[in-house]
C-alpha cells in the first residue's frame, strides 16, 4: 500500500512518477523499497489517468455497499405498524435524554 501511497502523493505534487521518485519517497518516509514491486507498479501505471481512477474509484464502493444495507431496513420499516414507531420513537428519546443526563454527571 506505501507504493501506491508514494505515487499518489508525487501526482499530487506534480512530481513525474518513475522508478527513482518512488524509492525516494518511500526512503523518506523510513521504508525500504522492493526494487521489482517498484519496477511493476510503475508499469502498471504506465497509461493510467489517476485523476479518473481517483474519482472513480472513491465513489463506486459506497453505493455498491449503501444498498444492501438500506433493503432490510425499507422492507422492516413497511412491514411494521406506524403505532410501533412511535412507541420506539418515544424509547429512543428517553434513552437520548438518559445519555445526556449521565454525560452531564461527568462534568458536574
Amino acid at each position: 500500500m506505501e507504493y501506491v501511497y508514494a505515487t499518489l502523493l508525487l501526482h499530487y505534487a506534480k512530481q513525474p512518477i518513475n522508478e527513482e521518485n518512488i524509492a525516494k519517497v518511500l526512503q523518506a518516509a523510513g521504508v525500504s523499497a522492493d526494487e521489482i514491486k517498484v519496477k511493476a507498479l510503475v508499469a502498471a501505471i504506465k497509461d493510467v489517468n489517476i485523476d479518473e481512477a481517483i474519482k472513480t474509484a472513491a465513489f463506486a464502493p459506497a453505493p455498491a455497499a449503501a444498498a444492501p444495507a438500506a433493503q432490510p431496513q425499507a422492507a422492516a420499516a413497511a412491514a411494521a405498524p406506524a403505532g410501533a414507531e412511535k412507541k420506539e420513537e418515544k424509547k429512543e428519546e428517553k434513552s437520548e435524554e438518559e445519555t445526556i443526563g449521565g454525560l452531564a454527571s461527568l462534568f458536574g
